[in-house]
C-alpha cells in the first residue's frame, strides 16, 4: 500500500455505481422440489415411488400444510451487492438450521466498498458525504498501517456485502411470506422478489418429464404475502392492501389462574 495516495485509493466510483442485488443459484438446489417432496412422504405410506405419483403426492403434502416433508427441498444460493444491514435481517431466518457464510471484513480490502442507497436518500448530499467519507478515513487508516481486522469496525452497515446460503423449503415459504409484505424493509423486499424470479428462471432448466417447472409452481402458489394467502392482513400498521383482521387469542388459560 506504500506510495499510494488517498485519493487514489478513494477515487473508484465509490458511491456513484448502482450494482443491483444479485442471486446466484447454486446447482446443489433441488431440481424438481415438488416430486422430492412426494419421494419422502411415500415412505411414511409404504407407498411406491414414480414421478407422477411423487409430484401428485408432494402437491397433496404442500396442500395439506405437512411441512416437514417440505423440509427436504435445498436451496443453496450466492446473494452479491446486499447491504450488510440487510444480510443481518435475512439471518433471523432460522427454521430448520440453514447455514451461511458472509464476506470477511477481516481479510477482505474494503477500500473500494460501494453501498446501500434507499431511495428517499438517492441525491441526499449529506448521506452521500458520510459514507464515503468513512471510507475515506477507511483508507487512511490502511495506508498508516492499521491492520484491515481493526478498522473495519468502523465500516457502515449500509456497505454491500456478499453471503452464501443454505436453506430448505419451509424456511424459505416463511421469509417469502413476511418479506414481500409491503411493509417489509425495502431491501429485503427486493431480495425476495429477485430470489422468487431466480428461482423460477432456474426451475425452467429442469423441467419434469410432463414439462413442469416445478419451482414455478411452487412460486406462483407458496411465494406470496400472507395477506394474499389468508385473504386478511394480520399487521396492525397493514397498508390497507387487504383489511386487518385481529388473530383471535384465548386468555382463558393464563398460568396461576
Amino acid at each position: 500500500m506504500t506510495g499510494e495516495t488517498i485519493e487514489a485509493r478513494t477515487a473508484r466510483n465509490i458511491g456513484t455505481r448502482i450494482p443491483g442485488l444479485k442471486i446466484e443459484i447454486l446447482p446443489e438446489t433441488t431440481h424438481h422440489p415438488i416430486s422430492l417432496i412426494g419421494q419422502r412422504a411415500a415412505v411414511c405410506w409404504n407407498s411406491d415411488s414414480d414421478p407422477t405419483k411423487d409430484y401428485e403426492r408432494g402437491i397433496r403434502c404442500i396442500q395439506s400444510k405437512h411441512g416437514r416433508a417440505m423440509e427436504y427441498v435445498n436451496i443453496e444460493i450466492v446473494v452479491y451487492d446486499m447491504s450488510a444491514r440487510a444480510i443481518r435481517e435475512l439471518y433471523t431466518h432460522i427454521g430448520g438450521a440453514p447455514t451461511r457464510l458472509q464476506a470477511s471484513t477481516r481479510y477482505i480490502d474494503y477500500s473500494s466498498s460501494d453501498f446501500y442507497i434507499p431511495r428517499s436518500l438517492i441525491g441526499n448530499a449529506k448521506y452521500m458525504n458520510a459514507m464515503k467519507g468513512v471510507i475515506e478515513t477507511y483508507n487512511e487508516l490502511l495506508i498508516d498501517g492499521y491492520p484491515k481486522e481493526d478498522v473495519a469496525n468502523m465500516l457502515p452497515l449500509g456497505m454491500f456485502s456478499k453471503t452464501v446460503l443454505k436453506c430448505n423449503l419451509r424456511m424459505l415459504e416463511n421469509l417469502m411470506e413476511q418479506r414481500l409484505c409491503s411493509r417489509a424493509y425495502e431491501e429485503m423486499r427486493e431480495f425476495a422478489v429477485t430470489l422468487k424470479k431466480a428461482l423460477i428462471f432456474y426451475g425452467d432448466k429442469f423441467r419434469d418429464v410432463d414439462g413442469i417447472n416445478q419451482w414455478e409452481e411452487i412460486a406462483n402458489n407458496l411465494f406470496l404475502p400472507k395477506c394474499e394467502k389468508l385473504g386478511y392482513c394480520t399487521e396492525v400498521g397493514s397498508c390497507g392492501r387487504e383489511s386487518y383482521k385481529k388473530v383471535k387469542w384465548d386468555h382463558s388459560q393464563v398460568v396461576g389462574e
